[in-house]
């Protein structure tokens, strides 16, 4: 079921509750886009930033970004020339090959990721390979269970980063490897749903190399005034297509030089 009780232009405030009620009440709402007063990037982050305001104030604990819209050809479809990112909290996390309740997400997918783990601050204005490089502590294979509480994922760029870039759940593999050990271009990627391969790809799907990515977020969130931290975790965006996620599946996630990482679907 889908909820709109909107018919006037929604304010940012109004935005940012009708998108935490479709969290809690599991149902859907009506795009933004063109009911977002000024609908724009600006707008949208600030819709975003209100929620995140919002999960700091009753306690939850920032962790970390993911970066979305890493794909080329998703940008094309939303009509944007870069990322978006959107924040990860610790409620958020789901161990390696634990399960997701029925009905905790609305229309749940599932993408394969590499996660940074940073070991230090990166407050530079400006950073590059190196910096990321340097702070990098260790990688980690990833699920990102991305979600929307826009109906039916009819999303438009400003749906999505309002609704903290359709974040929902991450799935975090549990043994360490060093950045150096990885060639983060050319690692294949290989996503199985209950056995049956539903997604390849390699580390060129991500901005052809999720390291810029990184770059990109590290940058951003500098400008943002939420620099990222040591202990930060940072989702780096698909290696490949996302797929479907339903009750009683099983998606299990390997990269090339990285220990597998699964989830069950209640």
């Amino acid at each position: 079921m889908t909820q709109d009780t909107h018919t006037s232009p929604l304010s940012i405030a109004d935005a940012a509750l009708a998108l935490r009620r479709a969290a809690e009440q599991g149902e859907a709402i009506a795009a933004l886009r063109d009911r977002l007063q000024h609908a724009n990037a600006e707008t949208a982050y600030a819709v975003q930033e209100a929620n995140t305001r919002f999960a700091l104030e009753q306690g939850r604990r920032l962790v970390g970004r993911k970066i979305g819209l890493t794909s080329l050809a998703v940008q094309a479809q939303l009509g944007v020339d870069q990322p978006d990112f959107g924040m990860l909290f610790d409620d958020m996390h789901i161990g390696d090959n634990a399960s997701i309740a029925a009905g905790r997400l609305i229309q749940p997918k599932a993408e394969a990721e590499i996660a940074l783990v940073i070991g230090r601050d990166l407050n530079h204005e400006f950073h590059n390979y190196a910096d990321l490089i340097n702070a990098t502590e260790y990688c980690l294979p990833a699920i990102e269970v991305v979600d929307s509480r826009i109906a039916n994922w009819d999303i438009r760029f400003i749906d999505t980063v309002a609704d903290n870039a359709s974040s929902g759940l991450f799935v975090l593999g549990s043994q360490p490897v060093l950045l150096r050990d990885l060639d983060l271009t050319d690692c294949a990627m290989e996503m199985e749903c209950n056995g049956e391969v539903v997604s390849r790809g390699n580390g060129k799907a991500c901005l052809g190399n999720p390291l810029n990515a990184a770059v990109w977020l590290a940058n951003t969130m500098v400008k943002c005034g939420r620099p990222l931290q040591a202990g930060d975790i940072v989702l780096t965006g698909a290696l490949g297509p996302m797929a479907v996620a339903k009750s009683g599946q099983h998606f299990n996630v390997k990269i090339a030089g990285m220990g597998p990482v699964s989830v069950h679907f209640d």
